[in-house]
């Protein structure tokens, strides 16, 4: 079901688009990709130039390669358009700090103890902390997500939908299933 029809005139001001893609690769290891392009519908003044519609202000990556187990055993970044080139663009090295890090243990946490402030690009960041849902959704097309084994599905217990008391967890992975909350 979509958005409800805006009720007041409006005028739309910006595009951000982001997109996230999972490869899974020959020598068994995963890259996962994420893809910022900010754009406005009309002239954009900035300081350090004039962007026309549908110029790209923003158009960053950042790429991770990681194992089974969500460890990050590569990493980088780009940044391909900025608003202030030859500045911007200076802090992509510093994303290989994300080498050795887990997307599923305190990664977030580390994200942010890493790159707060000028540390670090607030969208190449924000691009790296959605990171771990998109391997999350990269391994689901590899595993079946109720198969039977010793190990509690990763997705249970992450969202209101699949807590163990849930119904939706009685149904679709009986095996967890906890019963009604207590309380």
């Amino acid at each position: 079901m979509p958005l409800s029809s805006p009720v007041v005139q409006r005028t739309r001001m910006h595009v951000r688009r982001v997109q996230f893609d999972g490869y899974k690769r020959v020598d068994g290891y995963w890259d996962i990709e994420a893809h910022l392009i900010d754009t406005k519908d009309h002239d954009y003044p900035l300081s350090s130039g004039l962007r026309k519609p549908g110029e790209a202000v923003h158009d960053m990556w950042v790429r991770v390669t990681i194992d089974a187990r969500m460890n990050i055993l590569g990493a980088s970044a780009c940044i391909d358009a900025m608003p202030y080139n030859g500045y911007c663009d200076r802090i992509a090295p510093d994303y290989s700090r994300l080498i050795g890090l887990n997307l599923f243990h305190g990664f977030r946490t580390a994200v942010k103890n890493l790159f707060r402030g000028t540390r670090g690009c607030s969208h190449l960041s924000e691009l790296a902390m959605s990171l771990p849902t998109a391997a999350l959704q990269t391994f689901a097309s590899d595993v079946r997500d109720n198969e039977d084994s010793e190990h509690k599905p990763y997705q249970l217990d992450r969202c209101h939908a699949l807590e163990s008391h849930s119904d939706a967890v009685r149904r679709y992975y009986p095996r967890w299933y906890r019963g009604q909350k207590p309380g």
